[in-house]
């Protein structure tokens, strides 16, 4: 990538939607030229000299070396600063299809934008101020959601909620900075400057304390972003694929009473409370004769090391056999919930006998009614996340502001550390207050690098 602070230069224009047939597809050109570009290939129904800020007009796109018709468009305008990169920005909203809108990309090539690069409008809107850098990471996070519960945590970020978090600590740490400087540049003006005793209260209440929090809600924030790995573990036929279906809602798994039906792991996804799940139903684990029953019982074992949570699943209408407590013995190793499933057909002596057979708590269930499952839900949640389902963090920083994040905090315990000495040097204590503000810009933008915003919006699609 071309460095940041040239690119803003260029007009530039990308396809924003979707590939792939669709009602509409939408080319969007930012930059100074966009206005002229549109003006170069929009041909609109009604002629006008002027084109009204944040307002949609029907026309056609042509090619202007021919005058040939390219389709049948809205197109929009929308003057800066009052747009999402801060520039003119121009939309032409286009019948979808990947020539058709191809054909329109070219013209607008032509006319003089050169090809977004990925991110390459949303780095604009941070570099002309719109977004500080949290925020615009929160634009990716939104497109990237995998649950309702991350989508509301990237709404927040975008909304500014961590930037104010991380706002108020670098108010905190700046007067604490220029109070610590001062002492170090007058060491003989009588000063009024904050005692090692308030500067550690402080420093502990309004920095470490609030660090710490964002560091454990960013654990949290992970999950709901990027999921957790669900296995669906048991001997044959204690119903697993029936158990798969009915969190999915749909037949997703064959179900016959024949053990070993299933062969190779079904892999789904599902929100189980809030949380994104990769759903995996596999092979029976039992030993086997039969070849290709033998690899998928291999490849079950295989998922099961790298499973979040194991869901240990037994069959309640049969009473507990030697098989069932082998297995359970060696998943018992990792995180699980035991569920004794067909509840509905169960007598009491064998609910019984399995509530004994297993140390664990289990959960009863019954895939084929339904019941029970949304006690399961709770408990997987309950084992990945330490509490029942609650309302997510405020804000959960992802890994790079995590890291961030650490990095002030423990500057933060450093220089509590020296406040704690007899007489604590001023300048070592400045030097500490500096890097935990310089770890925090990092977050928000205030402090960056070309190679660091290159990391960032690479992973963004082109077109945003």
């Amino acid at each position: 990538m071309t460095p940041a602070h040239t690119r803003t230069e260029d007009t530039i224009a990308a396809i924003a939607t979707p590939p792939g047939p669709g009602a509409i597809g939408v080319i969007k050109i930012s930059g100074r030229e966009a206005e002229g570009i549109l003006r170069r290939l929009f041909r609109p129904a009604r002629p006008r000299e002027h084109f009204e800020s944040h307002r949609f007009y029907y026309g056609h796109i042509v090619d202007p070396d021919t005058g040939e018709p390219v389709d049948e468009v809205l197109v929009v305008l929308m003057r800066a600063p009052r747009s999402y990169t801060r520039e003119d920005v121009a939309e032409i909203h286009a019948h979808s299809g990947y020539r058709v809108l191809t054909r329109i990309l070219e013209l607008v090539f032509r006319a003089g934008a050169r090809p977004a690069e990925p991110g390459e409008f949303t780095l604009r809107a941070f570099l002309n101020g719109r977004l500080d850098l949290a925020q615009a990471e929160a634009v990716q996070e939104i497109i990237s959601a995998r649950s309702d519960t991350a989508l509301r945590l990237a709404l927040r970020q975008l909304s500014g909620g961590l930037s104010e978090k991380i706002r108020r600590i670098r108010e905190t740490l700046l007067h604490l900075l220029a109070l610590t400087e001062a002492a170090v540049d007058f060491p003989e003006e009588d000063l009024e400057i904050l005692s090692p005793e308030e500067t550690r209260e402080r420093l502990r209440k309004e920095v470490l304390t609030p660090l710490e929090e964002l560091i454990r809600a960013s654990g949290e924030g992970k999950l709901f972003r990027e999921g957790i790995a669900v296995v669906l573990a048991g001997r044959p036929n204690v119903g697993k694929s029936s158990l798969l279906n009915a969190l999915l809602r749909e037949e997703r798994a064959i179900v016959t009473p024949i053990p070993g039906t299933t062969r190779d792991v079904i892999e789904e996804t599902a929100q189980i409370a809030g949380l994104p799940v990769r759903l995996m139903d596999t092979a029976g684990l039992r030993e086997t004769g039969d070849e290709v029953e033998a690899i998928g019982v291999r490849k079950a074992r295989e998922k099961l090391e790298a499973a979040d949570v194991v869901i240990f699943l037994v069959d309640g209408s049969q009473a507990p056999r030697e098989e069932d407590l082998r297995l359970y013995q060696e998943i018992r190793k990792r995180p699980h919930v035991v569920a004794v499933n067909k509840i509905d057909i169960a007598s009491p002596d064998t609910l019984s006998a399995w509530k004994k057979a297993l140390p664990a708590n289990p959960v009863y269930i019954s895939a084929l009614k339904g019941t029970g499952l949304s006690e399961l839900s709770r408990r997987i949640f309950e084992t990945v996340i330490g509490h029942g389902p609650a309302e997510p963090p405020e804000v959960a920083p992802n890994l790079r502001q995590k890291a961030a994040l650490e990095r002030a905090a423990e500057a933060t315990r450093r220089a509590l550390a020296l406040l704690e000495k007899k007489e604590p040097l001023p300048e070592l204590l400045a030097v500490e207050l500096r890097e935990a503000l310089s770890a925090l810009g990092e977050i928000t933008g205030e402090v960056t690098t070309e190679d660091l915003l290159d990391r960032i919006f690479s992973t963004f699609c082109i077109g945003k």
